[in-house]
């Protein structure tokens, strides 16, 4: 196992529209597959992640509850889009729009995950980022991590109702 202590720095990695950042895991979440894109952006080699967890890469601005959303909807076989932070080896961030589908056997049962993320927009990151930003001050209020995450989530929950919205149909509306 790899271990990185990656100390975040305010500046940003970039990446075309045209490219596509792809990675697969297991049902843990330990990465299987990394395409070259992956590891120009991320700046690691696949010899560096390949077995190693994908919040290798998790930047620690992003809210905990925004990946529970994420595990709790491909775990149930859907798939789901994502807005996230990541973090390079570097320190460098990167923001993405996550796609990420559950991969399933012949039996029809999850056999593991997939994702593929696109480049975004300065306008989609000042509006994810501003919630984003709420939603990891409301899992700060709480010294038990996972308490901080639950409430975290029932934040990003009461606001999309509030807004008369899912989640799904804030991150459709993010880019419009």
């Amino acid at each position: 196992m790899v271990k990185f202590n990656i100390e975040p720095v305010n500046e940003e990695n970039t990446f075309g529209q045209d490219e596509i950042i792809v990675s697969k895991t297991d049902l843990k979440g330990r990465i299987t597959y990394v395409n070259d894109t992956f590891c120009k952006v991320a700046e690691l080699d696949e010899r560096d992640v390949l077995g190693e967890p994908h919040s290798i890469i998790r930047h620690p601005d992003m809210p905990r509850s925004v990946f529970q959303l994420l595990w709790e909807t491909i775990q149930h076989k859907k798939e789901i889009f994502a807005y996230v932070k990541n973090i390079s080896r570097s320190g460098k961030y990167y923001w993405v729009l996550a796609h990420v589908t559950p991969t399933l056997g012949k039996d029809g049962n999850v056999i593991g995950y997939h994702s593929n993320r696109r480049s975004v927009s300065a306008n989609e990151v000042k509006k994810v980022d501003s919630l984003y930003k709420e939603i990891a001050a409301v899992e700060r209020q709480h010294e038990n991590r996972k308490e901080g995450m639950l409430a975290g989530s029932k934040f990003l929950v009461e606001k999309a109702v509030k807004n008369a919205t899912s989640y799904d149909e804030f991150i459709w509306s993010v880019g419009a």
